[in-house]
């Protein structure tokens, strides 16, 4: 297998720019997962890696050697497109060999590749049949075999699920990740699917219009986004935004008034700011809670709009007054739900609780075991 080393790289059709100038290093064997918005410039910078693409500036190295210039064949990659792409008047086994077939591979090693790619992806039996007879989860495990028989030192994916129905989805994502597993592969993932990001990439790497906004872990990214855009494009449903004004600090926690005038507190470094800056409060949905019993002056008024029901979670979707958006607050199925037009009470976990500025960027964290504010808080103006 081989390591990626991008420095530089920039794409430009004419005078548009698509990549920015992206600096990434993958190492041997890592599963990374490129995601972000339609006509970010994810799948144009996997297509650069491939070699179907010209890199305009920069460089790109695989394996230790610089291949801007290197044909795509002899790159040592193997990609697996959305669309299957199966010849239909072959077999199954003529499907996964055909490229052995083109490159002059002996007979007995194509028929033995063939039959250890089928039997990781556990589609021996479908060998003698034709494309026409599979199901879509078969024909995209097809199409990833075709790329295993090949040996190849890097497996470039380009959104491979997203013509499968949802529970093909979570079974494929699931033989993905046995199968990097098993090989020890460096893969590299595109899609702008956040749950396909979130379970299958050992790092994730965050895109929004051509260039890098955030890479970690999927645990990173979600507890510890360094912006706004990277908070709100990980998770779902999406981070709750709220306008709010800052009205002071301490050590321990800053004060901020939202958009229905009550007041909130968040734990969070806003030195940077000044008393009566325009910020933005972020919260997951599942960090803002919903008080059963609250006292006189605890929390925030909401109307509900919405209650849908996904089984083993509840989300309830409430207007606060004054805000934008709705806020989504997912709650245990179990709970006795709210209906439409109620007004219920909103905390904001102070611990679990982001700021951001004008700009996006978030505030760091300003607490830590001694003194972090250990309740939810949210008072009235």
């Amino acid at each position: 297998m081989a390591s990626v080393c991008l420095r530089g790289i920039k794409k430009q059709y004419g005078s548009t720019s698509v990549i920015k100038g992206v600096d990434l290093d993958i190492a041997d064997g890592e599963f990374v997962v490129f995601v972000g918005p339609s006509g970010c410039g994810k799948s144009t910078l996997l297509r650069i890696i491939a070699g179907l693409e010209d890199i305009t500036e920069g460089t790109l190295d695989i394996g230790g050697k610089v291949s801007n210039d290197v044909a795509p064949a002899e790159r040592g990659i193997a990609m697996v497109f959305q669309s299957y792409a199966l010849y239909p008047h072959m077999t199954v086994a003529e499907n996964l060999g055909f490229a052995l077939k083109l490159a002059k591979v002996p007979k007995p090693e194509i028929a033995a590749r063939v039959e250890k790619a089928a039997a990781i992806l556990q589609i021996g039996h479908l060998l003698d049949r034709r494309p026409n007879a599979l199901s879509g989860g078969q024909r995209q495990r097809v199409a990833i075999g075709r790329a295993i028989v090949r040996k190849p030192e890097v497996f470039l994916f380009d959104e491979p699920l997203s013509n499968l129905d949802a529970a093909l989805r979570g079974q494929t994502r699931v033989e993905l990740a046995r199968l990097h597993r098993e090989l020890k592969a460096t893969m590299i993932y595109v899609t702008h699917d956040q749950v396909e990001a979130m379970t299958l990439g050992q790092k994730i790497v965050v895109f929004n219009a051509g260039h890098i906004e955030q890479v970690g872990t999927p645990l990173e990214l979600y507890e510890r986004p360094v912006n706004k855009f990277v908070a709100g494009f990980l998770g779902s449903p999406r981070m709750n935004f709220l306008d709010v004004t800052l009205l002071g600090a301490d050590e321990r926690a800053a004060t901020v008034r939202l958009p229905n005038g009550a007041e909130a507190q968040v734990a969070a470094d806003v030195s940077r700011a000044a008393v009566g800056a325009s910020l933005t409060l972020g919260a997951r949905p599942e960090h803002v809670i919903i008080l059963r019993h609250a006292a006189d002056g605890e929390g925030v008024p909401a109307v509900v709009s919405l209650v849908e029901y996904l089984g083993d979670v509840m989300l309830v979707y409430a207007q606060v007054e004054g805000a934008r958006e709705m806020v989504a607050v997912k709650c245990d199925a179990d709970a006795a739900p709210p209906a439409a037009g109620d007004t219920v009470t909103l905390a904001f976990q102070p611990m679990r609780a982001y700021l951001f500025d004008s700009d996006g960027r978030v505030f760091p964290p300003a607490w830590n075991a001694a003194s972090a504010p250990s309740t939810p808080a949210g008072a009235t103006a």
